[in-house]
């Protein structure tokens, strides 16, 4: 399984352990290409109890190796509103960003690869289709990214999971299954069950066919990209309503998305950025305010500029006296 033939990583790398099938492949192959040059992280997230169970196959496994492994825990519950997956998703991440930061010697960790492999990127390809995303959700996982001064690379997405499976047994070597994953209370584990033995019975060559309009809409969304930078540098920072509305609806659109993106980190919901645009088309005159709820935060007017602030707290309740009385 050389993963690698045609992107080579930075030297020294780690890889993201989680105990699982594709994890325990990606580290057996790094470790035997380079070896001395890799480490593990493995995130204990202390969302169930089958946890300990993984924590003690990567150390079993990176102790055979003689590969170092790197524990972080976390408590990944979800925040009120929070899907458990996105939760996990943003503790593992801080976790790599604080082993990253831990390692800053002479050999810190230049490259962190990930297993994530072909099917789930189809699944999360159909959960962006059945939520409605646009581009950036139609793009899928990218194969490369970087945060701060590491690089992230998904080596395994073109690699279906039956695949790793399979090279796992002709050497003999054990995983741990993740026991959530057969709950089907899950989306992404009923798109796992029920809709990928489908596509494989009805379009045989689906992972690949996926992961090519993925790449499409990952194309098409980076010229967007270009597109929105140029027009926000003209209109500026924060952008200027009557440069804004020189532009077509969907330049203005693609510029709002952008800025919000960029400038504060934040993604409007498709009707949160249509009031919008309904409010810079009809804000002619001085006198025409703007203050819409965008994200976790508010769009205002200043003058003839749009402005993003954190929308303020609301203040705590008094406490009633017995009776109702205050």
């Amino acid at each position: 399984m050389d993963a690698f033939a045609a992107d080579r990583p930075a030297l020294p790398l780690a890889v993201a352990l989680s105990g699982g099938a594709d994890s325990s492949a990606l580290l057996l192959a790094c470790a035997a290409r380079w070896p001395g040059q890799v480490q593990a992280w493995h995130v204990h997230h202390g969302l169930q109890a089958a946890a300990d169970d993984f924590e003690r196959h990567c150390v079993d496994l990176c102790a055979r190796l003689g590969v170092p492994l790197h524990v972080r825990r976390v408590d990944a519950r979800p925040a009120p509103g929070q899907s458990p997956e996105a939760a996990a998703r943003h503790h593992r991440y801080e976790a790599f960003d604080a082993l990253a930061l831990a390692g800053r010697a002479p050999e810190a960790i230049k490259t962190v690869v990930i297993a994530q492999h072909a099917d789930d990127q189809v699944e999360t390809l159909l959960l962006a289709l059945s939520r409605g995303a646009g581009l950036p959700g139609l793009s899928a996982m990218p194969a490369r990214w970087r945060r701060g001064e590491v690089a992230y690379r998904r080596p395994l997405l073109g690699v279906p999971a039956a695949a790793i499976r399979a090279w796992l047994r002709a050497r003999g070597q054990p995983w741990v299954e993740d026991p959530s994953n057969a709950d089907e209370r899950y989306t992404r584990n009923r798109i796992r069950a029920r809709l990928l033995p489908a596509l494989q019975a009805s379009f045989p060559a689906f992972r690949a066919t996926f992961a090519r309009s993925a790449a499409h809409a990952a194309e098409a969304q980076q010229i967007l990209d270009e597109v929105a930078a140029q027009d926000l540098a003209r209109c500026g920072v924060p952008p200027r309503l009557a440069a804004l509305r020189a532009l077509s609806a969907p330049r203005q659109a693609n510029l709002l998305r952008h800025w919000l993106a960029t400038a504060h980190a934040e993604t409007p919901s498709s009707a949160q950025l249509a009031a919008l645009l309904a409010q810079v088309a009809a804000a002619r005159t001085r006198g025409h305010h703007i203050r819409l709820k965008v994200g976790s935060g508010l769009v205002l007017r200043h003058g003839d500029a749009l402005h993003w602030v954190v929308a303020p707290q609301a203040p705590e309740a008094t406490p009633e006296a017995p009776g109702g009385q205050r």
